[in-house]
């Protein structure tokens, strides 16, 4: 089996990740990762949108599995098989806020236990590290402001949305006037040196 991240946006797929694609027979992948590569699946090929994420360690070992932006951000890295890495949206966010990576703490709160994900998210900023918050459509901003605002006063929040995208967003506010999602595709950096220079 082959995972292949297809970046977290348009054109964001390597040359390693669109020749395993353009060669496979049998893929499988959520909708958004189908579109992503689309423009590279062979005519042919058997494709399959992923419905039940639990069947995925069934499928046969000449399977192509396609994982949104890198699948080992939060992605389908834990399936046993070859992994092909893709552009994160952590690289790209990193990237537009010249952010180094060597500053980071990654939390990922995407499908996990939101309050796990707040508390771990205080823990590295009382450390002095900027983290980067994977977050989900339910992830609640004003709820992370209000726990920033006991463990880290002068931390700024920056909204990361829709990332490689044409309608991409990215916009910082502080605890006490969080950024305010436009779409349930984003993720935060919380960085609580927000106020001094970098």
């Amino acid at each position: 089996m082959k995972i292949i991240g297809v970046g977290c946006g348009p054109g964001m797929l390597t040359e390693e990740a669109v020749k395993a694609i353009s060669g496979a027979s049998s893929l499988y992948g959520s909708r958004r990762a189908i579109e992503l590569a689309k423009e590279h699946i062979p005519r042919g090929c058997h494709v399959q949108e992923i419905t039940d994420y639990r069947s995925l360690r069934t499928l046969p070992g000449d399977s192509v599995v396609l994982s949104t932006g890198d699948p080992m951000l939060a992605g389908l890295g834990y399936l046993e098989g070859e992994v092909v890495p893709g552009i994160s949206s952590l690289q790209v966010a990193l990237a537009r806020m010249h952010l180094p990576a060597s500053r980071i703490s990654v939390v990922v709160a995407h499908g996990r236990d939101h309050e796990a994900a707040l508390r771990e998210v205080c823990q590295e900023a009382g450390r002095g590290k900027a983290v980067y918050l994977l977050a989900d459509p339910s992830f609640d901003i004003p709820e992370l402001a209000g726990q920033l605002r006991e463990c880290c006063p002068g931390a700024g929040i920056t909204l990361c949305e829709d990332l490689g995208y044409p309608q991409e967003r990215i916009v910082t506010g502080t605890v006490d006037s969080p950024p305010v999602p436009g779409s349930g595709l984003f993720s935060l950096i919380i960085d609580p040196e927000a106020g001094s220079a970098r």
